[in-house]
């Protein structure tokens, strides 16, 4: 079955891989009112007594989390709670059974000293125990009970009226007997668990009979003991036998040799296991060894030897033996990052002898690289590149480098991983992820196999980078462990053969695909469901929005992603809510006005949600109809908040995508909002107030419907303040996406209607996934502590999607808790599971290596100077929102300052006085700056409050790629375009001019430019420019017949026109959404839009980039 979208081209496999033939388990039909991903667990009544049935059979089980009271939640506490040792969610027992644990909510309380970036940039980091907490209740929406539902449901942890979202009080039960039946546990150890145990242990105590915390260490001191021996045993050998003693050595290798077997022989299988509740459908690890994610603390130690997996082993087969000639005796000393079929040598080497076979990974011993060529910043100011900045590449070796996965999915703030916190803190740069999981692909491997190969432990997904001791075991390169390669893997229908398990396509690709089992499902998957909520009050029937929707769904109806199961619906809303009858086999749709918005109802629940095949035509009646069914409407009023009440109870038996159109402030009804904006504060210096929410009503129905696998989707098309800052939580927690219109109407902003129909057409048919979940995975000695994008936290790693679509970007800081001594690579996988429109379960996995580095040179040489300014924007925003605006600008200044101070002191051949930077990092200034200009941080600049909010919206949710555009443009000279360095593209010839400043010095009055923004381009035309580019081009006479709002390019048979038009075709297709074209002339007022980018420039209110760097120099000379 073909995929949607661009995934139809994927790579094509024989038999056993590629898209399994139609199978659908799941019927059609309503399903039980639970959520998918749910995870097990007690109900909470004092959080959805409201709207969860209270009834269900199932027995529930769930696993002892120390109960959390108000005094650990304080920063302090809160931050040695996580630092000392993560929440023992996972790393208990694996599955976790429980709710929400309050893991969920500590990840993101630590204010992490982010120590790299001095006591003002410490406080960037999030802290979001508020911002990703539960509401106190969730009295708003009434729900029938479910009397005989299949499948648990999901409870959140109760709240605290102590912080503006409660705070976490949460104690949930051990593992009840027989809930590991399926795990294995150690030769000789059996997995007993106490038959009574409380089920509940009261708010704010710790259970004093049976501690979690006891439970789980002396399970953490048996596995490390245990699969951390030969580790032990190799640093014995090195400090305390005599390696000249042959025999002794012989001895001690042969036991390895046996206790290796022994212990991966209780590893029978590394396919999935079977699974009964959703955390460890993605996700849990078993009970005999911890996550990789939820280590405990580190305890100090001495730097040993890495573990010698693979030694002493007998000759392997030919397809396991090393596939490049070795110019030394030794081999890489990586305890399981190679390549995948490397065998290991008798001698181990030490991390400072891996430069000459990993491709020169200690980058002080060779010849400079060009990336530390030291560059000054107030001399050379040339310093942007005539081409689009690539992201760098890491300093792997060759075969490495080929696997490694794609910068445009998975990027590093550093491509140089330091090996301890110590010198990433002297490094003073960010350490994050920047992710882009479900982006569009042209080839993707599709795996349908009965076995999903994944570590035992940490349930990493075999990948490109683990190494296989033998044909038969393979060894995790996050945690280390030995597992058992399964019957099933040994054979690869790629190449038809035996025995080659490192040739299968999950080993040679680190992105990959894989059609899940049953075994990740805890319902059948659902359909495609789609809700569209309409404002059809005064205001928004004069801006003309409603045609323009109507008309965009009516031209793209059938190309909806879903199945022969997809649902549709309508509500309108003004003073009142309307919801239309579609049932098939009427006349027409029939409108249902329920006018008590204080106890919204469903009128006729069957019926409004309808399937879209079947009821098409009433469908495409209601569409034609609607636009003209409100246009002698006088009601001003606009009751949002009941609407969307009425929406959540629609959806939830399902989930979906409630697809939300707004045009003014609530004014009636629960969530209404008042207007907060004060216009004469628009160009305010100081104090930016309003960046928070006015009521948490908008929070609290998105964690409702992302327990319910809905998904809201914003679009706001306004003229007047509308506090998105309020309005834009509902898209935020439940996984949606925002799209503003400022100052739209249909005929007076025509460039506003054709973004909204572009953006339409892209919106209503890209690929979608539903009730998703992503778990980030990283090698042991790394930790994640804070997530940015829309998404709701559900535990230390696992991240509540119940939507996700392929424009969504996120982003993850990261610590580093243990020392990396013992290896010298690094991994970070992600992995998306999701429902397709299709109805089948999939995992999307990514895997990206890095190396480790030991030196401060290093660090700074693997710098990713584009990934460490988003890094930095998402946590600005976040410390715009929790402390102010200035707080957030002078953090970003002091993430420059402190850097470029650090390298300066750490390079004795530099001039102390002179601003100094790597060739690496010499954008960063600029790109701090144009950050600073931006709309979500400027100040001095008359900026609108909802504006201001929408760009920080853009930046916590969009990928990189996208993003840069957003902070720093791409301006191109086009009335010069020639054949110089064309590229050839479909049998289409491309310019490809070069960059130019962002600055007025650039621009002629004789030329033309076009200014690339991300979702709009600019193209500005000089007073004197040349007439023949204007006819030739634009297709007018001269410069004073040309329209000033100009919006399209028209098709000229002239070479100038082909070459423009073909630049920005290319530059279209290379994003998902189409940007709208802007044609400006010099005396436009619309010329303010465009110069504002011209972040090179002085204003009134901010520096030019010279003088910024002398701020900098200053600083620094301090």
């Amino acid at each position: 079955k073909p995929l949607e979208g661009p995934v139809q081209n994927q790579i094509q496999f024989p038999f056993g891989y590629g898209l399994h033939l139609e199978n659908y388990s799941a019927s059609s039909g309503h399903y039980p009112q639970v959520p998918h991903e749910a995870v097990p667990s007690q109900l909470n009544n004092q959080y959805v007594a409201d709207y969860h049935s209270a009834c269900y059979s199932i027995p529930v089980q769930s696993v002892m989390t120390p109960s959390v009271g108000p005094s650990m939640l304080n920063t302090q506490q809160s931050q040695q709670l996580y630092s000392g040792a993560p929440h023992p969610v996972e790393s208990a027992g694996g599955p976790t059974q429980g709710a929400i644990s309050s893991a969920s909510h500590l990840h993101t309380s630590v204010p992490q000293s982010y120590s790299a970036l001095s006591s003002h940039y410490s406080s960037l980091t999030s802290s979001s125990v508020a911002s990703q907490g539960f509401p106190l209740s969730s009295g708003h929406y009434a729900m029938p009970t479910v009397s005989s539902a299949v499948y648990p449901n999901l409870s959140y942890p109760s709240m605290s009226i102590g912080s503006p979202y409660g705070q976490v009080f949460t104690s949930q039960s051990l593992p009840a007997v027989g809930q590991f039946e399926e795990t294995n546990a150690f030769p000789g150890q059996s997995s007993t668990v106490p038959r009574t145990l409380p089920h509940q242990v009261p708010l704010g105590y710790n259970s004093t009979s049976w501690s979690t915390s006891d439970f789980q260490s002396a399970q953490d001191n048996f596995s490390r003991n245990h699969t951390g021996s030969q580790a032990k045993a190799s640093s014995q050998i090195n400090t305390g036998i005599v390696l000249s003693c042959h025999c002794l050595k012989q001895i001690f290798v042969l036991f390895l040799y046996l206790f290796l077997a022994i212990d991966s022989s209780s590893t029978t299988s590394s396919a999935s296991p079977v699974i009964n509740n959703y955390d460890a459908l993605e996700g849990g690890g078993y009970p005999e060894t911890n996550s990789a994610t939820s280590s405990p603390a580190p305890t100090p130690q001495t730097s040993r030897a890495p573990k010698p997996f693979g030694y002493g082993y007998p000759t392997l087969q030919p397809g396991y033996q090393n596939t490049t000639p070795s110019t030394s005796a030794m081999q890489p000393s990586n305890p399981g990052h190679h390549s995948g079929f490397q065998q290991y040598p008798q001698q181990y080497p030490g991390v400072n002898q891996l430069s000459s076979t990993l491709g020169g990974l200690s980058l002080q011993h060779s010849q400079q690289p060009e990336s530390l060529r030291p560059v000054n910043l107030t001399q050379d100011r040339n310093i942007l590149p005539v081409s689009p900045v690539l992201a760098p590449v890491p300093n792997l070796n060759s075969d490495l480098r080929k696997l490694n996965c794609s910068p445009d999915s998975f990027r590093c703030t550093l491509t140089n991983i330091p090996q301890t916190q110590a010198l990433l803190n002297k490094a003073k740069l960010p350490l994050g992820l920047l992710l882009h999981p479900f982006r569009d692909l042209t080839q993707l491997p599709v795996i349908t196999s009965s076995t999903i190969v994944r570590c035992r432990s940490c349930r990493t997904y075999i990948n490109p980078f683990v190494a296989f001791i033998d044909q038969r075991r393979w060894k995790c390169n996050l945690c280390y462990r030995v597992n058992d390669v399964p019957e099933e893997f040994m054979y690869n229908p790629l190449t038809r053969s035996y025995g080659e398990p490192h040739k299968r396509p999950e080993v040679q690709n680190s992105t990959v695909e894989f059609i899940a089992s049953s075994d990740y499902m805890l319902r059948p998957p659902q359909p495609a469901v789609y809700l569209f909520v309409l404002d059809v009050s005064y205001n928004a029937v004069e801006a003309g929005y409603l045609t323009i929707v109507c008309q965009s769904l009516l031209e793209n109806l059938d190309k909806l992603p879903g199945d022969s199961r997809t649902r549709i619906g309508f509500i309108t809303f003004d003073s009142t809510v309307q919801f239309y009858n579609l049932q098939e086999g009427l006349s027409q749709p029939q409108m249902l006005i329920v006018s008590d918005i204080d106890d919204v109802f469903l009128p006729t629940p069957d019926s409004l949600l309808v399937n879209l095949h079947e009821s098409k035509e009433l469908i495409k009646d209601l569409l034609n109809a609607l636009p003209n069914m409100f246009t002698n409407t006088r009601e001003t009023h606009s009751a949002l908040g009941p609407a969307l009440q009425a929406a959540f109870k629609l959806m939830s038996p399902t989930g979906g995508r409630i697809s939300v159109f707004q045009s003014q402030l609530p004014s009636l009804g629960a969530g209404l909002l008042h207007s907060r904006e004060d216009p004469n504060q628009r160009s305010s210096t100081k104090v930016v107030q309003h960046l928070g929410p006015a009521t948490d009503f908008y929070k609290k129905l998105a964690l409702d419907c992302s327990g319910q696998q809905t998904a809201v989707d914003l679009f706001l098309l306004s003229s007047q303040y509308s506090d998105l800052a309020s309005l834009a939580c509902m898209s935020k927690y439940s996984a949606g996406c925002i799209y503003y219109y400022p100052s739209f109407h249909h005929s007076h902003n025509p460039a506003q209607s054709e973004k909204l129909q572009k953006d339409l057409k892209r919106y209503l048919t890209r690929k979608i996934g539903f009730e998703a979940v992503m778990r980030i995975r990283c090698t042991k000695g790394l930790s994640i502590h804070t997530f940015h994008g829309n998404l709701f936290v559900r535990s230390t790693d696992l991240l509540s999607l119940a939507n996700v679509n392929p424009d969504a970007g996120f982003a993850v800081q990261m610590s580093i808790e243990e020392s990396l001594t013992d290896t010298s690579l690094v991994c970070f996988q992600t992995a998306l599971l999701y429902t397709s429109s299709k109805g089948e379960r999939r995992i999307r996995v990514h895997t990206l290596c890095l190396p480790v580095v030991t030196s401060l040179a290093d660090v700074y040489a693997g710098a990713d100077v584009q990934a460490a300014v988003c890094l930095l924007a998402n946590m600005a925003v976040d410390r715009s929102v929790s402390s102010s605006l200035s707080d957030a600008r002078d953090a970003l200044v002091n993430a420059v300052v402190d850097s470029l101070s650090a390298y300066i002191s750490t390079a004795s051949n530099l001039q102390q006085s002179t601003l100094i930077a790597p060739n690496s990092l010499k954008l960063f200034p600029l790109y701090i700056l144009a950050l600073l200009k931006q709309k979500a941080f400027r100040t001095g600049t008359s900026t609108r409050l909802d504006d201001r909010i929408y760009a920080m919206c853009q930046i916590k949710s969009q990928p990189l790629v996208h993003l840069m555009k957003m902070i720093h443009p791409n301006l191109y000279r086009i009335d010069r375009l020639t054949n110089e360095g064309t590229i050839h593209v479909n049998d289409r010839v491309v310019p490809q001019p070069p960059l130019q400043k962002l600055s007025a010095e650039k621009l002629t009055r004789e030329g033309a430019f076009l200014m690339d923004c991300g979702s709009i381009f600019y193209i500005w035309i000089g007073k004197s420019c040349d007439n023949s580019f204007i006819k030739d081009v634009l297709g007018y006479p001269n410069y004073a017949s040309v329209p000033q709002k100009l919006t399209q390019l028209p098709e000229l048979d002239t070479v100038s026109s082909e070459r423009a038009r073909s630049f920005i075709s290319w530059l279209r297709d290379s994003r998902p959404l189409s940007p709208v074209l802007q044609v400006i002339k010099d005396e436009s007022p619309a010329k303010t839009d465009f110069f504002q980018h011209l972040v090179e420039d002085r204003t009134e209110a901010a520096f030019s980039y010279y003088e910024f760097l002398l701020h900098i120099q200053q600083q620094i000379c301090k």
